[in-house]
């Protein structure tokens, strides 16, 4: 075969690999969250793969921190096996491959740890120690305790408390700042009740959780140490309290008494304590030494005159300042009992009630006492010695000494003296009325010492006798029914005692008497109660007993007899309440009536007399005065009886006895009349004349009237009938009157008459006959007449303007309408009022509407605000009250509409906006706008018309100090979308070298001169300050994440973000993967602003980072296009690198077709023997002889007849050695940085694109100012067009894919494990060495496993 035709073939073989290639697996997620308390064996996280052939996947890990973890090699699941600490790293990095089988993924993915608050509040001290003053003031801060918590979020906010204090009674002298961690007095210290304290001290952090549901709190304790240091503020203080002396009476002077003793209680201090008597109760009587507080007599004492006691007021003085610069002193109560000696005798006094004090001496008393009493006698005595504990006896004398006896017979000092009777019956006022007697007191140490007084006892009368009456029984006669209140006897008692003199009470038993008669009290005068109940018919004989009682209760009695006599007070009685007679007009009868009377019998008083009283009919009966027997003089007709009788004469017949005077009873006698048929009917009238509306169904015409003289309706019940004339359109119906019966005419319900038809009269023959068919006729004329029933109409309503806010109270419009019928009136009314009110219509009640029809504004309702509403929809109903058939409204309703006309009102408004800032560059020119404000006028038209205008300019500086620098900007006035703008334009030279912010004043006017004001604060930021931030996602997902993307930016720099623009660097059309970029400005309020480096170190903290990385924040830059850099050095070595491959492809051909020999053979049986030895995953069928075509011995053919030791792998299998592969990956690597077009340059310090491109270009080995393509850094189906980049050409940038992360660096490529060089090596080696790698590999790259690539294809 020539070398063409193998060229030819070795191409299609290639090609024919490149299609079949399978592809390797994908890993979709880079960036995990695990809980740092998540238990072990516990799956962490799930590894998300996915493969587009769909094969199986296998996982395992790699580092670095595999031995955290482990992985379910089927599924992907990650379980923990070592516990995890945020605390030590928040962010883990795990290396993990992804195997389909002949391909492998490998990759470093991001775990972020999540706190779970497993970490205790750490006292940056233990314990605290501090003196304290004890006159340190309330709220004084004493120390300040610091605990950190490693934990973040709330789990690392922590909380203080004191949780003890000892001694406990101190828990209420501190507190602590829950936040803050001081420790202050909540009150002062006193050294004396405490000098020492110790506080535990709580630090607790805010709780967390994260793995378990459970939150956890953790706290950490700390002891504070707090001595109280004594000052000199305390007074002395008297020991030994509380202090009692005595002194006999007449004690030498100097004698001593007591000592008092004090001291200081600053322990301290113990200063030198001066004493001093401050007060006494009896001045001078003693003194103390100052030294040592020894109390002595100063002058005579004598008892009696000082009183038992001396209280004395001591004062303790130190001797220095205390530190409040005086001398501190405090007081003691000191008690000096004098003790008596015996030089007084006893003495009688007689004392007031007040007690002892207002007692004066006596030797006269008296006492009285009532007769027969025993018992004490308070005679206001008192015997009293002054002398302490003297014994007083006291002796009782006189002629009735012995019926008394003095108690107490012995005393000690003294006490109140009576006199108790022993006798009681020789108390006799009737006897005697006055006993003297005499009181000896005798002092029992010395009888010598006595006194006399004189006791008179005066003796009181008692009630000791009874009362009594003269007879035993007292008899009485009255007549019944006597008047009440009427004396009829008068009973007395007599009682001797004299308190008994005219105070006798008098009573009548038993109490059933009471009703009957009574007695008064005072005089025994015994009277008539109740004259009614005193009937001598009921009860003629009463018994009573009377009974006298005196002052003391005590009684005595008497019967009284009392008979009634008999008066004519009976009326006679009739047998029955009513008599009924029945008899039939025209018949007579008879019937008697009979009567008693309960007087006296055969008296005048019970003799009986009938009679009839006169009445309007009682004239027609009479009756027997003895017999009394009743009946009647003529023939009765019921029809002479008054009707509303019912035929029923009702007479009164009288009983009256023959009695002084006489008396009489009336009994009823009810005489029914029963009635015959014996009259006909009647009609009121002969004729009547009715009038009816027409069309009206069932209308009413008239009534006719008619009666019969027969008083019971079963003889005068009347029924109506048309018996003549237009009988099918009328109908009569009978009604019972009051008197007689109503015959009611109306139209048949079926007959609807006709005004327009030929008949407008109809004459009627109404016939009324009663049940036994005795009649009468009457003639009825009806006539038709025309009615109203037309329904009214609305007039064309024009509408009218009225202007807003008018106070005009007259009519601003009117409805009108019209009816066809000539009697008609038409009122309007209010159906509905609704107001347009930014396009929609809403009910209001501006306007009223008349009944009349006028529309006046409502002073009451809403007012016209054009700019809230510009118009008033009025709907009305017109109605005809005189509408007689059908409805009386109109057929539909009028409108009018009332347009609200506008006036200049209102004033503009701006619409808020927040500070302008403005990036200036170097140099500026006068109309450059500098921001802009928004303004409305809710006025309309012209009155809305807004110009702005620059009234004031003021500069001030970054130190608040404001300056003049003159109208340096202006206004111009535009319209955009319904809203005026002000434009706001330099007008002179800025001095953008000043660092501060204008101030401007701007003023919107409208066309009637109301104006409005607004100050704008212009900041001045240069272009330097403008910050790049580029984004992985799509424009649409950044401006979707915009609002978050800020919140997170303006948190971590503390600054406001100003967006100038959001742009992409792939058109819109394009699918291709896009990055986008925010262009910002990040400003603080006073008008200073961030530079790139200062945000990118910022937002460098982890708690923005994180949450920046996943809204997919890729770089930082200055958003300043980069300077075009020459690439001459770079074309000139892509041209020679570009020869070399050519070269390198023509020689690699002509070898394969040209070099073969019968060594071949000997080779291939080697190889064979090696292989049997080794087995490959991508194995066909049977051993694969290395470094042939072939896959058996037979026919194998060795690649380029080179000398190949058969125990080596080609590098280019799966379970070989991968010296090949990485020489071919970077081959590929050379291959790309020579063909693709340049975009970025590569730099191995920080540039302005991300340190991601830094790292590639570091492990591809480039040197500064090299090109690298980010189109490079592909998956290995991208690594299949490098091979055919010199036949292809640039590789577009649709070609670009996500770059995998392994160790600390971003990188597509692995490092070699087997440091072993292969003794062959290929001749591409002369191509790499053009890039001076040698053959050790430990710190070359290497690239992806390619299946596509594989020796036996070769």
């Amino acid at each position: 075969m020539g070398p063409v035709a193998g060229g030819i073939l070795l191409f299609f073989l290639c090609l024919t690999s490149l299609t079949c290639a399978n592809t390797t697996p994908i890993i979709q997620s880079y960036v995990y969250r695990v809980c740092e308390d998540i238990p072990k064996g516990v799956v962490a996280f799930t590894i998300n793969a996915t493969d587009r052939e769909n094969d199986r996947l296998t996982y395992s890990l790699t580092e670095p921190n595999k031995e955290f973890f482990t992985v379910n090699e089927d599924n992907g699941d990650v379980s923990v096996v070592k516990d995890l600490d945020r605390e030590k790293n928040y962010l883990m990095e795990l290396g993990v491959i992804v195997s389909d089988g002949p391909n492998e993924t490998p990759a470093t993915i991001s775990i972020i740890l999540l706190d779970a608050n497993n970490k205790r509040p750490r006292f940056s001290q233990s314990p605290y120690d501090i003196s304290v003053e004890e006159n340190f003031p309330k709220g004084t801060a004493l120390l300040k305790v610091q605990a950190v918590d490693e934990d973040s979020g709330d789990a690392g906010l922590v909380q203080y408390s004191i949780d003890e204090v000892i001694p406990s009674r101190g828990l209420s002298l501190f507190s602590i700042g829950s936040s803050s961690g001081e420790v202050k007095l909540n009150r002062s210290l006193d050294y004396a009740l405490n000098p020492f304290y110790q506080l535990k001290i709580s630090a607790t952090d805010s709780g967390g959780r994260c793995y378990y549901n459970t939150t956890t709190y953790l706290n950490s304790t700390v002891s504070a140490f707090i001595t109280v240091v004594d000052i000199p503020n305390l007074d002395p203080e008297f020991i030994g309290l509380p202090y009692e002396g005595k002194v006999e009476e007449h004690s030498p002077v100097g004698q001593s008494v007591f000592q008092v003793t004090a001291r200081d209680q600053d322990k301290g201090v113990n200063d030198e304590i001066k004493y001093s008597i401050e007060n006494s109760t009896k001045d001078g009587l003693f003194s103390i030494s100052e030294d040592y507080g020894v109390i002595s007599v100063l002058s005579a004492i004598d008892r009696e005159d000082t009183g038992p006691t001396v209280i004395l007021t001591v004062k303790a003085t130190e001797s220095k300042l205390n530190s409040q610069g005086i001398n501190a002193s405090t007081t003691a109560r000191v008690q000096i009992n004098i003790e008596d000696i015996n030089d007084n005798r006893p003495e009688f006094y007689k004392c007031e009630d007040s007690g002892d004090e207002n007692c004066v001496a006596a030797s006269n008393f008296t006492g009285k006492v009532s007769e027969h009493m025993s018992g004490f006698i308070f005679i206001n005595m008192m015997v009293k010695d002054i002398d302490e504990n003297s014994q007083i006896r006291l002796i009782l004398e006189g002629d009735d000494k012995n019926v008394f006896s003095v108690e107490p017979q012995f005393i000690t000092r003294g006490g109140m003296v009576q006199l108790l009777v022993r006798q009681p019956q020789n108390l006799d006022f009737e006897r005697k009325q006055q006993m003297v007697l005499e009181v000896t007191a005798i002092d029992e140490e010395n009888h010598n010492f006595n006194s006399t007084a004189t006791v008179t006892i005066n003796i009181t009368d008692t009630n000791d006798n009874s009362p009594h009456f003269a007879q035993d029984t007292y008899k009485f006669s009255l007549r019944e029914h006597s008047p009440a209140e009427m004396v009829f006897g008068t009973v007395t008692a007599v009682d001797p005692d004299t308190m008994d003199q005219g105070n006798i009470i008098y009573r009548l038993l038993p109490d059933s008497i009471l009703p009957y008669f009574n007695v008064k009290p005072e005089t025994g005068e015994i009277y008539v109660v109740d004259e009614a109940l005193l009937d001598r018919e009921v009860r003629s004989l009463y018994l009573a007993t009377l009974v006298a009682r005196d002052t003391h209760n005590n009684s005595g009695t008497t019967v009284l007899e009392i008979t009634l006599t008999d008066i004519n007070d009976q009326h006679p009685v009739i047998n029955r309440e009513v008599y009924l007679v029945f008899v039939a007009e025209g018949a007579d009868f008879n019937v008697t009536i009979q009567a008693t009377d309960g007087d006296e019998s055969n008296t005048a008083n019970s003799k009986i007399v009938f009679g009839i009283e006169p009445s309007r009919y009682s004239d027609n009966f009479t009756i027997d005065p003895n017999t009394g027997v009743l009946r009647n003089l003529g023939q009765l007709d019921l029809e002479v009886l008054d009707p509303k009788l019912n035929g029923q004469i009702e007479l009164n017949v009288t009983a009256t006895d023959s009695g002084t005077p006489p008396l009489s009873t009336v009994v009823r006698v009810n005489i029914n009349i029963e009635d015959v048929n014996d009259n006909g009917p009647q009609f009121a009238a002969s004729s009547y004349t009715f009038s009816v509306k027409e069309g009206e169904k069932g209308g009413f015409v008239g009534s006719v009237f008619a009666e019969d003289w027969d008083q019971t309706k079963i003889f005068n019940r009347i029924s109506f009938s048309i018996i003549g004339g237009n009988v099918g359109s009328f109908i009569i119906r009978t009604y019972e009157e009051e008197r007689g019966y109503r015959g009611d005419i109306t139209v048949d319900q079926n007959v609807e008459l006709d005004y327009d038809s030929s008949s407008k009269q109809f004459i009627l023959q109404v016939e009324a006959a009663d049940l036994e068919q005795v009649k009468a006729l009457a003639t009825v004329e009806v006539n038709l007449l025309d009615v109203n029933d037309e329904r009214p109409k609305f007039n064309i309503t024009q509408s009218v303007t009225v202007k807003e806010n008018t106070t005009i109270t007259g009519v601003v419009a009117n409805f009108t309408g019209s009816d066809k019928d000539g009697n008609h009136s038409l009122v309007y009314e209010l159906v509905s009022m609704n107001c347009r009110c930014d396009g929609l219509l809403t009910p209001c009640n501006s306007f009223i509407l008349d009944r009349t029809g006028e529309v006046r504004a409502n002073p009451q309702g809403e007012k016209l605000d054009y700019e809230k509403c510009d118009q008033v929809l009025i709907e009305a109903q017109v109605v005809d009250e005189f509408t007689e058939k059908g409805r009386n409204n109109s057929a539909t309703t009028g409108e009018m509409v009332i347009n609200i006309e506008d006036i200049n009102d209102n004033a503009p408004e701006f619409i808020h906006s927040d500070s302008v800032f403005v990036v200036l560059p170097e140099s500026t020119s006068q109309g450059t706008s500098v921001g802009a404000v928004r303004a409305t006028d809710r006025d309309s038209e012209i009155n809305g018309k807004i110009t702005f205008t620059v009234t004031e300019v003021k500069f001030e500086d970054s130190d608040g100090d404001t300056a003049d620098p003159g109208m340096l900007f202006s206004a111009d006035n535009t319209f955009q979308d319904g809203i005026y703008v002000g434009t706001i334009q330099i007008n002179g030279d800025i001095d953008i070298q000043k660092k501060g912010k204008y101030v401007v004043t701007v003023n919107a006017t409208d066309s009637g001169g109301l104006s409005t004001g607004t100050k704008v604060d212009i900041h001045i930021i240069l272009e330097t300050y403008r910050v790049e931030l580029e984004f992985t996602s799509s424009r649409t997902e950044v401006q979707n994440n915009l609002n978050e993307i800020i919140r997170v930016l303006t948190v971590a720099t503390k600054a406001t973000v100003r967006i100038v623009e959001i742009t992409s660097d792939t058109p819109e059309a394009s699918r291709a993967s896009e990055n986008t970029f925010i262009v910002a400005y990040f400003v603080y309020s006073n008008g200073t602003a961030l530079t790139p480096a200062e945000v990118e170190v910022l937002i460098t903290n982890p708690d923005y980072s994180l949450q920046l990385l996943e809204l997919g924040l890729h770089t930082i830059g200055t958003g300043l296009a980069p300077t075009p850099e020459s690439h001459t050095f770079e074309l000139i070595l892509l041209g020679i690198v570009g020869g070399l491959i050519i070269v390198l492809a023509v020689l690699t051909i002509s070898m394969i077709c040209t070099r073969r020999s019968y060594k071949r053979k000997l080779k291939a049986a080697k190889a064979m023997n090696s292989a049997s030895k080794v087995t490959f995953d991508n194995q066909k069928s049977g051993p694969v002889v290395p470094g042939t075509n072939k896959y058996t011995m037979e026919g194998a053919n060795p690649v380029l007849n080179l000398n190949i030791d058969t125990a080596m792998a080609l590098d280019l299998d799966e379970d070989g050695t991968k010296a090949g592969k990485e020489k071919l990956s970077l081959l590929m690597a050379v291959i790309c940085l020579v063909t693709v077009p340049d975009k970025v340059v590569a730099h191995s310090d920080t540039g302005p694109r991300s340190p991601l491109r830094a790292v590639l270009v570091n492990k591809l080995g480039l040197f500064p100012g090299e090109h690298f393509d980010p189109a490079c850094s592909l998956k290995h189906v991208v690594m299949e067009k490098w091979l055919l980049a010199p036949a292809v050409g640039t590789l577009s940038s649709t070609d670009t894919d996500d770059i995998t992360f392994s160790g600390q660096t971003k990188s597509f490529m692995h490092r070699e494990e087997d440091n072993k060089s292969p003794v062959y090596h290929e001749p591409l080696d002369a191509a790499l060495a053009q890039r001076g790698w040698n053959k050790d590999l430990d710190d070359r790259p290497v690239a992806f496993k390619n299946p596509v690539f594989n020796s036996i294809d070769l």
